[in-house]
């Protein structure tokens, strides 16, 4: 591991400052990703700013609070224990809860942080490997070992020639299919960005993977109301039960009134290079009657566009079995309880 200082940060805009007259400085909360991406090689900041006492000065970025809408807001210093299992999330939106919970074991839930999860980069074996020097990611320019490589756990949706990696976070496919919003602050301005323009396609650029500034700081993410009798669902699919990254995942919400599903959302995660909203899928959905060749129809229209490589199109009949699964779950009969 390169040396390098540590200092903690007494408030946000010193954090900030830091940032804006060091580039090669970096933030660190629970720590869960930055420092084992810094004992790999991969990362390797000349100073590291601990965040973790900014909330002593700022409660709201630890708190779990409803919003004047009646959508909630949550502190990005907040624990992925503490959002799991608080009652707001856990009641109005199970599948952000449940994603939360099968993201990672306990012991690191107690530390890792909701914005630093936003933020985790890519498992692609090829990325964490500074032995191997193709890779777009870590080297922009140099190429991408994983498509002439082991690339079975790689992306089949919003791939590029430079870049087929997965994006790893199983929140971050909840947060997106909640239409939710993240929060940044450059200590003097503060921006509000739609979860799913958060998160970039690789592109030609894959080394850039957020909307993010190199100076600004996530202070919050915020998730919209959802309608009343609305039921949500996060299905994980993986080769085992403990803790593993997502093969493919499916975040569902859906309001069924009428005998018709008259509100849905619908995000991918394990097949794609960032978290996937199917809109398209949604749309087959609306003002029709739940049915399995509905859902079918669903996730055959969500899948279409996949690119799959040789060792990873398993992924492509997987993950629209994952979908039928999933919507079977939520699309319930009328009037029954969330």
């Amino acid at each position: 591991m390169r040396p390098f200082s540590y200092e903690r940060a007494t408030d946000v805009q010193s954090a900030l400052t830091v940032l804006q007259a060091n580039p090669s400085a970096a933030l660190v909360a629970g720590g869960t990703t930055q420092l084992d991406l810094m004992k790999l090689g991969v990362a390797a900041p000349d100073r590291l700013v601990d965040i973790t006492s900014l909330a002593l000065h700022n409660a709201d970025l630890t708190e779990v609070q409803a919003t004047a809408d009646r959508g909630v807001r949550i502190g990005s210093l907040t624990t992925m224990s503490a959002a799991a299992e608080h009652p707001l999330i856990r009641d109005s939106y199970a599948f952000v809860a449940e994603a939360l919970l099968k993201g990672a074991s306990a012991q690191l839930r107690n530390m890792a942080t909701i914005g630093g999860n936003l933020l985790q980069r890519t498992r692609c074996v090829y990325f964490r490997d500074v032995s191997v020097l193709e890779c777009n990611k870590r080297v922009p320019g140099s190429g991408c070992a994983a498509r002439m490589g082991i690339h079975r756990n790689s992306a089949v949706l919003g791939t590029s020639e430079a870049c087929v990696a997965t994006h790893p976070s199983d929140f971050a496919v909840a947060f997106v299919a909640a239409e939710g919003s993240v929060h940044l602050t450059t200590g003097t301005a503060t921006r509000y960005v739609a979860a799913d323009d958060f998160f970039l396609l690789p592109g030609e650029s894959p080394e850039r993977e957020t909307a993010i500034a190199p100076a600004e700081l996530i202070t919050a993410i915020e998730l919209p109301r959802f309608p009343a009798g609305s039921r949500s669902t996060y299905l994980k699919v993986r080769d085992r039960e403990s803790y593993e990254f997502a093969l493919v995942s499916v975040a569902a919400a859906v309001n069924v009134s009428g005998g018709a599903v008259t509100w849905v959302r619908l995000a991918l995660g394990g097949v794609a290079t960032k978290p996937w909203r199917s809109r398209e899928a949604e749309q087959i959905l609306i003002g029709q009657e739940p049915s399995d060749a509905l859902f079918a129809a669903a996730a055959d229209v969500a899948l279409r566009d996949a690119m799959p490589l040789p060792q990873n199109a398993f992924k492509v009949t997987l993950c629209k079995r994952a979908i039928q699964r999933a919507l079977s779950r939520v699309c319930v009969a009328e009037g029954e309880a969330v």
